[in-house]
């Protein structure tokens, strides 16, 4: 018991320490119902919390500040407001938060997805657009998927010979997932080379992890405690992420002298590293952030068509 009470007084002194700061900034912001100590506005939200930030929204108008935890929330719901938000002010809410699923999974928000607004974000896009993702080098691989293409229709020749079953969908998939880790990789891996889980299984896992209703990210001061979990979940999937792409960083920097019909994207990536040109920040990290990043998205895709 006493290790409750001591978590309560924690919790306690970071609210009103929290509390303190709030009044010496003193913003000054919209409209918006009652809050409660420490919880904020959650007691607010039901099952529907679309439908409850409507009536809320009735009542305090289309601009309205809700705090969820510590985290001050601003909710629009008019297009006028949508407008000043998305278009004319864009660039003050253009950021990403720092939440866990960003430092543990996404290289403390050095990928796309999770990095926050800033130079170096506006860097790293144009580094992906530039390098790997320009019309000239897509075009590099297109000899790389027509080889692919051809083996799928002759897999698919030689079973209608044979009169077998065929899941179309898992072939058409395999073949997206072949012709995009050849591009970034310059290499097929399978699902069961990332533990005996999969990597789809892997994917999902971090993306469901990276979507749950997280009590670190809204209550800052009770992330050292981990009561869900999840920040152990996240370390134990960002150690096995990491651990897979150092490996295949590693395996091109040992092939570097190899000669190559097309250079992938890691290739690409480390010579970026290598030059020192590309004028802001970038070591592995980064470029374990993009393949990360372009990992995820494969996977994802490759679950979308195996369900079509």
């Amino acid at each position: 018991m006493a290790w409750i009470w001591t978590a309560l007084s924690i919790v306690v002194f970071m609210y009103l320490l929290q509390e303190l700061r709030n009044l010496k900034k003193k913003k000054k912001l919209p409209p918006g119902p009652r809050g409660l100590p420490i919880l904020g506005h959650f007691h607010l939200l039901g099952k529907n919390a679309h439908q409850d930030l409507c009536h809320l929204a009735r009542k305090h108008g289309p601009i309205m500040y809700l705090r969820f935890g510590s985290v001050p929330i601003i909710v629009v719901s008019s297009p006028a407001g949508a407008e000043l938000i998305l278009k004319t002010h864009d660039l003050v809410f253009a950021s990403r938060p720092p939440l866990e699923a960003a430092k543990y999974i996404s290289y403390e928000q050095r990928s796309l997805t999770f990095g926050r607004y800033g130079p170096y974000w506006r860097n790293m896009r144009k580094l992906c657009t530039l390098e790997l993702l320009s019309n000239l080098r897509i075009n590099q691989f297109q000899s790389t998927r027509k080889v692919e293409l051809e083996l799928l229709v002759t897999s698919l020749k030689h079973a209608a010979e044979m009169g077998e079953t065929v899941d179309l969908s898992s072939r058409v998939s395999g073949l997206s997932a072949d012709i995009i880790c050849l591009m970034v990789f310059g290499n097929k891996y399978g699902d069961r080379d990332l533990e005996e889980k999969g990597i789809k299984a892997l994917i999902m896992e971090a993306m469901e992890v990276s979507a749950r209703f997280n009590l670190g990210d809204y209550f800052p001061y009770l992330r050292m405690l981990d009561l869900q979990g999840l920040t152990r979940k996240m370390k134990r999937l960002s150690k096995t992420f990491d651990g897979f792409l150092e490996k295949i960083i590693d395996d091109h920097v040992q092939n570097k002298q190899e000669k190559k019909q097309s250079v992938d994207f890691v290739d690409t990536l480390m010579a970026v590293m290598e030059s020192n040109e590309a004028g802001f920040e970038f070591d592995r990290r980064h470029v374990k952030a993009v393949l990360l990043v372009i990992l995820i998205m494969l996977s994802y895709r490759s679950c979308i068509l195996t369900n079509l």
